[in-house]
């Protein structure tokens, strides 16, 4: 029996150790917000939160949680007012949205990390997470204010009006 904590609740599972977390996450515990993308640990839309540290969802075992706080979008901030979350919204910085769960899970963690990061900062640690729609200046713009360090002159085109 895995026993893990989810979102802040306890939480047992008795199936297979080497089920991918993601699947755990959405299939038995229906949490949605953590998506597929590539199945291989490339993209980034299955990133989730375990033991405080950004992983891939999609490979990472539910064994591998055992003992340990998971936490997935849902549980960011159960009001969705973390400074991620709040900025996101801000500045318009999902598109089609897919990946955007991922992204915000891998910016959280930054900040946690780094909570002033440098644009180098930034694109190192959301290197590996792919964004289809190439939203990448509003998150990078949208990861500073929510470190409460908007840089000046950076604003997203899409938030003066302009097409992107």
């Amino acid at each position: 029996m895995i026993k893990l904590t989810v979102n802040g609740a306890e939480r047992s599972f008795d199936g297979d150790p080497d089920m991918p977390l993601l699947w755990y996450l959405r299939d038995e515990v229906g949490l949605t917000g953590t998506k597929f993308g590539c199945g291989q640990a490339l993209c980034g839309a299955c990133t989730i939160h375990v033991g405080g540290t950004a992983v891939r969802g999609c490979v990472t075992p539910v064994s591998a949680a055992e003992g340990q706080a998971v936490v997935t979008i849902e549980g960011l901030s159960p009001d969705g007012n973390h400074p991620v979350q709040v900025a996101w919204r801000d500045l318009n910085v999902a598109q089609c949205g897919y990946c955007q769960c991922g992204q915000m899970m891998q910016a959280a963690s930054l900040l946690t990390d780094t909570p002033k990061p440098t644009d180098a900062q930034i694109d190192e640690a959301m290197s590996g997470n792919l964004c289809r729609c190439g939203t990448y200046p509003r998150i990078r713009a949208a990861i500073h204010q929510a470190a409460g360090n908007p840089p000046k002159g950076t604003a997203p085109a899409a938030n003066k009006g302009e097409r992107l």
